[in-house]
């Protein structure tokens, strides 16, 4: 694996997430580490993340979905890798 691969992933994330400022966390994250896609809350409490980018940069996008900010409580995430589409320019939150 090259540094420079690029991945896709889709996290959803379990838990106290919904409220507590997870999506904003994300965002601000994703932006840093220079990600593109969207978070979003879901009907059943959870939220679901795409990220697409430099393969490093998106497990570390992962680590921070597991540990949430201080004001949420991630009980569990599940991870979905898939091939490098490109679709996305710039990150989001979907309301």
């Amino acid at each position: 694996m090259s540094k420079g691969e690029k991945v896709r992933v889709k996290i959803k994330v379990y838990g106290i997430v919904q409220g507590v400022g997870f999506r904003y966390f994300i965002l601000r994250h994703a932006r840093y580490l220079g990600l593109n896609g969207y978070v979003k809350n879901l009907h059943d409490g959870s939220v679901e993340i795409v990220a697409e980018g430099d393969r490093p940069n998106v497990e570390r996008l992962i680590e921070l979905a597991r540990q949430g900010p201080s004001s949420a409580h991630v009980e569990r995430i599940e991870v979905y890798y898939s091939d490098y589409k490109g679709e996305f320019q710039g990150f989001y939150i979907i309301y």
